[in-house]
Parts: structure tokens; C-alpha cells; sequence
């Protein structure tokens, strides 16, 4: 059974950093996408990023400069920086993978930024 497990969020200021990691377990990943989505308080879930089975990265035009997505594939970890945290970044920030066919996510990590 795929388990995906996010950790790394917390409150932070304005202008702070965060890494947050989502470990899977499960199966053979490293053929499979692996991406972060996050969902703001009151609005509907959006995609950040994701990396593919070959490394690649891709990045939602609006996460673009502040959001760096990494994977570990000898670990099985997914990662997301972000950097000069705003207000608006206040989300719950899951992970996902389809893998065989099948969508799994995780179980979110609470991020919220505020002075």
C-alpha cells in the first residue's frame, strides 16, 4: 500500500524559508511522478509542481522563482523549498503520486505564514 507522508510545515514570518518533504513507501517510485499541491484556506486545492520518473521538473507558472521542487530517488522523498514566504502561501501543502494507475496522497502539512 503507498503511503505518503509530508513533514516540514509550521508557522513562519514573511520572508522566511521553508523545506518541506514528503516521504512515499509502498512500491517502486522511480518511474513515477511525483508532485506538491496545496490548498489555501477557503479556496479550492491548486498543483505547485511535480517532478517526473526521469527528473525533470515542472512548476506552475505562478510558483515560479520562489518554489524549488527536488526529489531524492534513492530515498523516495520529494521536496519543496520555498522561499520569501508570503501570506498568500498559507495552504495546506500535500504530496501526491499516481502509481500504477492509481492516485495516492498524503496527508498534508499545515504551512502558515504571519508576523
Amino acid at each position: 500500500q503507498v503511503q505518503l507522508v509530508e513533514s516540514g510545515g509550521g508557522l513562519v514570518q514573511p520572508g522566511g524559508s521553508l523545506r518541506l518533504s514528503c516521504a512515499a513507501s509502498g512500491g517502486d517510485f522511480s518511474a513515477s511522478t511525483m508532485a506538491w499541491y496545496r490548498q489555501p484556506p477557503g479556496k479550492q486545492r491548486e498543483w505547485v509542481a511535480a517532478v517526473s520518473g526521469n527528473g525533470i521538473a515542472h512548476y506552475a507558472e505562478s510558483m515560479k522563482g520562489r518554489f524549488t521542487i527536488s526529489r531524492d530517488f534513492a530515498k523516495d522523498t520529494l521536496y519543496l523549498q520555498v522561499n520569501n514566504l508570503k501570506p498568500e502561501d498559507t495552504a495546506v501543502y500535500s504530496c501526491y503520486i499516481s502509481y500504477r494507475g492509481s492516485a495516492s496522497w498524503g496527508q498534508g502539512t499545515q504551512v502558515t505564514v504571519s508576523s
